[in-house]
């Protein structure tokens, strides 16, 4: 900036916030500017010899002598003419105050432009145009919104005099307080939507949930009556089986009677079977040797002898 406005003469206006403010040393140099419109060792001694030599032939027709004294006030005064600072600084806190005194060239070298509030009719149209991307069911709500938030802002102001006249100390309200209400309205709108949309989601998906789990437990019961029907034809052939099985039961217990009395004759018959057999052993044992005997006289005959 100083080379645009010292050597090529360039109208240039430097605005600087108090939220540009990273640090508090940035204002060393503002001041600096401020007081006298020079920051030293700005530029190294080489590159402000250059400076000098570029604007040297119009020092001359403007009658500074060619020494380096005049010559750097005369490219002081370029930039001091076409070089503009302007300071956005918020009164709102203490910060101000605390700048103010220790570093004076913020107040002693400048020309305060107090901003005041602004009137209704300007509140309701910054809010309209700030809403304008904000989807409303109507115009009318939109206005109304925006005649709401003018009013809140101003009823503050009045509030803020009330608070001076008992308190006797300042409080403020900017037109960036207003700004960061709009700000602030259309983050908590959005929010509160996106809450909206998502109980609505749940709510769709709920009842989407109920009306299938619904709908299952119609067709089960359509199901279940069904089978009810089959259930009952089951029942009553089981209880057909169950009568035939009953009946079959009985002729098989008399059957089995009739088998036991059987088994029993057939036990006595065995046992007389088998006290006959042990009689007959005993007369075998006794007629064996009998025959034994027989069969040795028979055998000592010969055709001769018979």
């Amino acid at each position: 900036m100083f080379t645009k406005a010292g050597v090529a003469g360039t109208q240039l206006l430097f605005i600087l916030t108090d939220s540009q403010i990273a640090d508090e040393k940035f204002l060393v140099y503002i001041n600096d500017l401020l007081s006298s419109g020079w920051i030293p060792e700005l530029f190294p001694k080489e590159e402000l010899d250059g400076l000098i030599g570029k604007i040297r032939a119009e020092a001359k027709q403007a009658g500074c002598q060619d020494v380096p004294d005049e010559l750097f006030d005369f490219f002081l005064d370029k930039v001091r003419k076409n070089l503009h600072l302007c300071l956005c600084f918020s009164p709102v806190g203490d910060l101000f105050r605390v700048r103010a005194r220790m570093f004076p060239g913020v107040i002693n070298c400048t020309s305060i432009d107090w901003f005041f509030e602004w009137p209704r009719n300007a509140l309701v149209d910054v809010a309209t145009r700030k809403l304008i991307d904000v989807e409303f069911p109507s115009d009318a709500i939109r206005e109304g919104i925006a005649a709401n938030m003018a009013e809140t802002h101003i009823a503050i102001g009045e509030a803020n005099k009330e608070f001076l006249a008992v308190e006797r100390r300042y409080n403020y309200t900017t037109p960036t307080s207003f700004l960061e209400l709009i700000k602030f309205y259309e983050m908590l709108l959005g929010q509160k939507q996106g809450k909206i949309t998502d109980q609505i989601n749940r709510l769709e998906i709920g009842l989407q949930i109920m009306k299938s789990t619904v709908e299952k437990v119609n067709a089960l019961q359509d199901l279940l009556k069904i089978k009810m029907v089959d259930v009952e034809i089951e029942k009553k052939k089981t209880d057909e089986l169950i009568e035939i099985v009953n009946k079959e039961s009985a002729d098989a217990q008399v059957e089995a009677d009739a088998a036991a009395i059987q088994e029993a004759e057939t036990i006595a018959l065995t046992e007389a079977a088998k006290a006959e057999k042990e009689a007959c052993d005993i007369e075998l044992a006794e007629a064996v040797p009998a025959m034994e005997r027989a069969t040795e006289a028979v055998n000592c005959l010969e055709v001769k002898s018979i």
